[in-house]
């Protein structure tokens, strides 16, 4: 029950397994939040929307941000060619904006947790940083002088070719569309195909890891290239596993080769290629910025 509050925003981090459900000021507080599972979009939608109906008993949900897996097409608010049976050209942020009546703010579930961990994470006072999540599926957002990185669409990082270690690595890949791509060879599904159990049941030393670090460290070392970020930082579940990220520390600096003499990089790598500050409520909190960025500008459409 939230007390004491006339005004508040929404916020949906969708992910192709669960929605995070929040209200919050845009503070950086959560004041109620629920996890979904992510089923078919009238069912799930219909329960994200009971949600925000019982927080409207009590505050008013000002404007709706949502951060959702993709592609997607932010400008129509839409989900486009997903594999996720069911989601395919799914209306999202029209849907919610004629449901609850209000200001919809729609980018990538990574975009989002980008916002949030700039604005109260492991990027705060960063201008320039890339958020990469590692779970059901791999995708990156970036903030480039101060803005988030979009073009034609959104970025989409975790698609990315990697070269496979043939030598070590038999397995094809789980992308239908690219195999070989970073989503089909180091995304949770892709572990869990190649070892018959998931990411999270592995222990630490087994031969995945150093797999998972190979193939995560091929595109950080390309991101770096590209974008030169001040730091880069790793979510999602299959981040959790014990000592991996200090795998992908040690051998992102291989990869390099060092060919960039940077001290940010070489002398703090602990700090340049980091975890999220804000845990596992990075999207959901930069979804609730997203929310409180539309209601500021006035908008009343996606």
């Amino acid at each position: 029950m939230i007390e004491d509050m006339k005004t508040v925003y929404g916020g949906i981090e969708a992910g192709g397994t669960k929605f995070v459900l929040a209200a919050g000021t845009g503070s950086g507080d959560i004041l109620a939040r629920e996890v979904i599972e992510t089923t078919t979009p009238a069912e799930t939608f219909g329960r994200a929307v009971e949600f925000f109906r019982r927080v409207s008993t009590t505050a008013k949900i000002s404007a709706l941000g949502i951060g959702s897996f993709g592609p997607i097409d932010i400008s129509r608010g839409t989900i486009t060619t997903t594999p996720k049976p069911g989601w395919a050209g799914v209306d999202f942020a029209g849907y919610f904006k004629s449901e609850l009546g209000v200001a919809v703010g729609f980018d990538t579930d990574v975009n989002a947790a980008a916002l949030g961990e700039r604005e109260w994470g492991a990027a705060t006072g960063l201008d320039d940083f890339i958020y990469l999540t590692v779970g059901t599926g791999v995708g990156g957002g970036a903030v480039v002088n101060g803005s988030l990185l979009h073009g034609l669409s959104h970025p989409e990082m975790g698609h990315i070719i990697v070269a496979r270690d043939r030598s070590n690595d038999g397995f094809e890949g789980a992308c239908p569309y690219h195999k070989n791509c970073l989503e089909g060879l180091a995304s949770g599904p892709a572990v869990e195909a190649r070892w018959g159990q998931k990411a999270s049941t592995l222990p630490a030393g087994h031969p995945a890891w150093e797999l998972e670090a190979e193939y995560l460290s091929q595109a950080l070392a390309s991101y770096i290239f590209t974008l030169s970020p001040r730091k880069i930082i790793l979510g999602g579940g299959v981040m959790n596993a014990n000592g991996l990220i200090e795998l992908v520390r040690e051998k992102t600096l291989a990869a390099l080769n060092g060919y960039l003499k940077i001290a940010e990089i070489t002398d703090n790598i602990d700090d340049f290629i980091s975890l999220p500050g804000l845990g596992g409520n990075s999207g959901v909190l930069g979804a609730l910025v997203l929310a409180r960025r539309i209601a500021g500008r006035g908008e009343t459409a996606i």
